[in-house]
């Protein structure tokens, strides 16, 4: 038999087999500069139970309808859709109903997706401007276990590299239902260790709504990098753009008695657009004697969104459509450093690191709006806030068995709000500050070659709107608000199983369990995220990865999880957490041999509760999907792409609340609202063949 030997910490250095980083490893053919990382964490480098890597080759064949679905190969992740298909994804994990990301952190090459104080809610992670052909490497972590995991990442935490060279170049044209188009262009050249990426995308969609949606996408990417798998620096620049017209959740009540078509809208103004630019750079230096990175980004965001979620249940006159606004530049840096060294005659490895993070918006507004034409300022504020942040780790191998490692982050944010609404502006303005330590830990015990167990635990955060940590009056009330912390602390710990007899198979385990201070709760009548009262959550996940022969590869995720606030709820209340995933599975397949490259995956997403109370439930959720690619000759790729496959209608999202319709109000059936479900349907069964020509 032979055994497996465990990398030494300076073969992890080199790279051979480095956890934790995002990028899967490119062809050995192809000049690369970027970080070397694993294709799956694998025995003898995880240190959790719920890290690894997604196999590039299948998480490319997975059909995906939209950009944010590359996110779903990250073992128990959902995304879905509530509005058009310009807004960010909604996700859900570990019991959260994340909304836009509220406790799951995202990185697309090396920059922050994730948007503190936004318009729309607290953590705004709009993937919409990634190319998801250009992905080399899908990174996942779980819960707080790890110095350099930062805001927003209680949950978790996903990291896309881009490529910094392809194989050639290509054209691609993609023609499907409902009017979808779409034009992607991309290549690179390359001469001695220099390399220029270029790519375009431009998409069209109406969707399956009786309103168009009325997609208009442009996206683009150009990159420079130079050096070699050891030392070398790359610039990126992207551009996006993208306006749309959403069909949001509407009552259930309506489409049950045939006053409204399933597809149909209460507002066709509602929708929205937004644009992204972005110039990052990156330098790294590896060697024997340890690796440092280095890494800068300019971000410019700007979002409006027109929304219409209870109609005319507050204004019977003019209704209740709003405006969310938000402009801003967000700049942040960050340097890290990992050495091998000696710890009382022990191996280890020792990482630490700064980060800084600085948003200046601009504007972020809240105005009360009619067929998208302002009518009143809710809240209009200039916001300047600064996350800086310290943390070192130290792993140990304690014997040949045993190795463990504990950390610490330090994280200190400064704010400034600066409210421009005439009435309530000044005195909901304010500056403040607030820290927060975070200890994490954890001990890898080595069964044999084939088994690992793993102990995890640690302290995260979230933080606030800061608004909420400066408000005093509420400005659509005029009462009396409490103010909330900055910084919220969570705290998290697991224990996991790793089974991986061989490359081609592995199987893990990992039972949970998180606290949070404050829960962020998505609020469906105002469009937004607010804090809420402390929670715990607990479940169990288990994945499979089978290789089980040379062309298939076989997956199955399943996850449940328990989510409930905690002490005695006010009168009426409960303490379920509304919205909070409960069940969760997700299998695919896929073949990859010669020409032929087919996926078929399934998702399910089962009921929850709607309320804090449990009286009303969701329906569960199930999608079939289906991908197939066929390479006719050297030039010319074929797909089809088919969602939906069985024609299922289930609901993207579900949200309970009082609302009331301009018929409603007419006949006097509102009085103070009628509470409801509230639905987005997910698509109907639609189709999409390519034609992808390589030159």
């Amino acid at each position: 038999m032979n055994k497996r030997v465990p990398p030494s910490p300076r073969q992890l250095l080199l790279g051979l087999t480095f956890t934790g980083a995002a990028a899967c490893a490119q062809e050995a053919s192809l000049p690369e500069i970027q970080v070397l990382g694993p294709r799956d964490a694998t025995i003898g480098v995880a240190s959790s139970a719920s890290e690894g890597a997604a196999e590039r080759e299948v998480f490319q064949a997975r059909p995906k309808q939209r950009p944010g679905d590359i996110v779903e190969s990250v073992p128990g992740v959902v995304a879905t859709q509530h509005s058009g298909d310009g807004k960010a994804n909604q996700y859900f994990l570990r019991g959260f109903n994340l909304d836009h990301g509220t406790d799951f952190s995202m990185k697309v090459d090396g920059m922050p997706v994730n948007m503190p104080t936004h318009g729309h809610g607290q953590g705004f992670a709009d993937l919409n401007f990634l190319i998801p052909e250009l992905v080399s490497g899908v990174g996942y972590r779980k819960g707080p276990y790890f110095a350099d995991s930062g805001d927003f990442s209680l949950a978790g935490s996903a990291t896309l590299d881009y490529f910094s060279v392809l194989p050639t170049p290509f054209a691609e044209v993609t023609f499907g239902s409902n009017n979808y188009k779409r034009l992607l262009a991309a290549g690179s050249r390359s001469v001695q260790d220099q390399t220029w990426l270029g790519a375009v995308e431009l998409v069209g969609n109406d969707g399956p709504w009786d309103v168009p949606e009325n997609l208009r996408k442009a996206n683009a990417v150009l990159r420079y990098s130079q050096g070699s798998a050891s030392q070398g620096f790359s610039l990126t620049g992207m551009a996006y753009k993208s306006r749309w017209t959403s069909t949001d959740q509407v009552p259930e009540r309506l489409i049950e008695s045939g006053q409204l078509p399933r597809y149909g809208s209460l507002n066709p103004t509602d929708g929205g657009e937004t644009q992204r630019l972005s110039l990052s750079g990156k330098w790294f230096n590896k060697s024997a004697a340890g690796e440092t990175q280095i890494s800068a980004y300019a971000i410019n965001h700007r979002f409006d969104l027109f929304s219409d979620f209870t109609y005319f249940l507050d204004n019977p006159v003019n209704g209740d459509q709003f405006e969310q606004t938000d402009r801003r530049n967000v700049f942040g840096a960050q340097a890290s450093h990992q050495m091998p060294n000696k710890l009382g005659g022990l191996d280890g490895i020792l990482s630490f690191g700064a980060q800084w993070r600085g948003d200046r918006i601009g504007e972020v507004g809240l105005y009360d709006t009619q067929a998208r034409e302002r009518l009143s300022t809710v809240r209009n504020d200039k916001v300047s806030e600064d996350l800086f942040s310290l943390y070192a780790q130290q792993l140990v191998y304690f014997n040949d068995s045993w190795r463990g490692y504990v950390g610490l982050r330090g994280d200190a944010l400064r704010h400034d709000v600066r409210g421009r609404e005439p009435v309530y502006g000044a005195i909901n303005s304010g500056k403040g500050h607030d820290s927060l330590a975070s200890p994490k830990a954890g001990l890898v015990y080595t069964l044999n070659p084939q088994n690992e167990f793993y102990l995890n635990a640690g302290v995260g955060f979230h933080s606030n709107d800061v608004r909420g940590a400066t408000i005093s009056i509420d400005p659509q009330t005029g009462l009396p608000a409490d103010r909330v912390p900055a910084l919220v602390k969570g705290k998290g710990a697991e224990v996991g199983w790793r089974f991986q007899p061989n490359e081609n198979l592995t199987a893990t385990v990992a039972l949970w369990q998180m606290k949070l201070d404050s829960e962020l709760v998505y609020v469906g009548d105002a469009g937004t995220s607010e804090p809420g009262r402390a929670s715990k959550r607990s479940g169990i996940e288990a994945t499979l990865k089978w290789k089980f022969d040379k062309a298939w590869r076989f997956e199955v995720d399943a996850a449940l999880s328990r989510a409930r606030f905690r002490g005695t709820p006010p009168a009426g209340e409960g303490n379920h957490v509304d919205n909070a995933v409960e069940r969760v599975l997700s299998t695919g397949v896929t073949y990859i041999e010669g020409p032929l490259t087919a996926s078929l995956w399934l998702r399910y997403m089962g009921p929850r509760a709607l309320d804090t109370t449990n009286t009303v439930r969701s329906q569960s959720n199930t999608l079939l999907n289906f991908g197939m690619r066929y390479a006719m000759n050297k030039h010319l790729t074929l797909g089809l792409d088919v969602f939906n496959l069985a024609g299922r209608k289930g609901n993207d999202i579900e949200y309970f609340y009082a609302s009331c319709t301009a018929g409603e109000v007419a006949s006097g059936a509102c009085g103070t609202g009628i509470e409801d479900r509230h639905v987005h349907p997910m698509d109907p069964r639609s189709a999409r063949v390519s034609a992808r020509w390589t030159f």
